[in-house]
């Protein structure tokens, strides 16, 4: 196959050298001239420490070179710029193409999914995603991993699971695209409770709770907006949201963890050095849970702390505090 990665991020990268692994032919596009200057010259990222990248892969500045001629087009941006790139692909792209967006999050004013963004920019695209527990820095070393790809034709999906499973990568399938980008960009807020617990000094039990009290609140919202309440039981729900909780590797664990011993959002933001997805879907995640009359109560006090200056620690005292329940999921 040929693939054209569009992003040169920690994830773009790992993906590009998966692909390239697998026999495909690779082409890398950065809007970044630095990325692009160390990429051709040393074959290395800075963020991916050790890791060469061969000299078969092609770095390239322009959109359109990148995309010609590429069956598939992995788009890797972080999701506050998938939209606009989107639009800048748009007069390249060739209607065989597939576009598998990797990104995770929700457009903050229209409370789209990121698919939902592309195909606003991209009529008619074949827009297909790929999710689940996959932190960019053990994907890069080849360490096990499984994602899920959805599509909404399974020949779509298999396509892809063909194109990036290897030994050290397995893929599944599904058509449950709604789910599988719903639990892939909550998880990122829930992620910033889990830091902030960290943060706080709290324990085991507590990270255990929010983990498991979050992918209900994730399952609720997913069931009201119509996606399947197995999926949420998957790779790109509960599998995406323990890594996410718990791994050094995860931003917004960090930046949770930051706020949780005092600094503020924006200091938080600061320090970690990279998007922290969590942060841009806050606000989206409390406004579908309000659309959908969803009780959302650990996304409630995550929007609190981020944006109205709550004390984390008041904020998980609420939680505890609330009134009494029967344990369910259902909505």
């Amino acid at each position: 196959m040929k693939t054209a990665v569009i992003g040169s991020g920690t994830w773009g990268m790992a993906l590009a050298r998966l692909l390239f692994d697998n026999g495909h032919e690779v082409k890398v596009w950065s809007a970044i001239e630095s990325e692009l200057k160390e990429l051709r010259e040393k074959r290395t990222h800075k963020n991916l420490p050790g890791i060469v990248f061969d000299e078969g892969i092609v770095f390239e500045g322009d959109l359109e070179k990148a995309m010609e001629n590429a069956d598939i087009c992995v788009l890797s941006v972080p999701s506050i710029f998938t939209r606009a790139t989107a639009k800048k692909m748009a007069p390249f792209y060739k209607e065989n193409q597939i576009i598998v967006n990797v990104a995770k999050g929700i457009e903050e004013n229209t409370l789209e999914i990121l698919t939902e963004q592309i195909l606003d920019e991209i009529k008619n695209a074949n827009v297909a995603v790929l999710s689940g527990p996959s932190h960019a820095e053990e994907v890069v070393r080849l360490l096990p991993t499984t994602c899920v790809a959805g599509a909404k034709d399974m020949e779509t999906a298999k396509l892809i699971q063909s194109t990036f499973m290897s030994p050290v990568f397995r893929v599944y399938t599904s058509t449950d695209m709604l789910g599988i980008e719903l639990g892939g960009s909550l998880k990122n807020v829930i992620a910033l409770a889990a830091g902030i617990s960290d943060g706080l000094g709290y324990g085991d039990n507590a990270k255990a709770a929010l983990i498991t009290r979050g992918i209900v609140e994730i399952s609720r919202l997913g069931i009201a907006m119509g996606a399947n309440i197995e999926t949420f039981y998957g790779l790109s729900g509960i599998g995406d949201l323990i890594v996410t909780c718990a791994s050094k590797h995860s931003r917004n664990r960090k930046a949770g963890m930051l706020m949780g011993q005092g600094m503020s959002m924006d200091e938080a933001m600061r320090e970690v050095a990279m998007v922290v997805e969590g942060v841009y879907s806050a606000k989206a995640a409390k406004a579908l849970a309000n659309k959908y009359n969803i009780c959302m109560p650990i996304v409630d006090e995550v929007n609190a702390v981020l944006f109205e200056n709550k004390d984390p620690k008041q904020a998980v005292d609420a939680l505890m505090l609330r009134d009494k329940a029967v344990e369910k999921i259902g909505i």
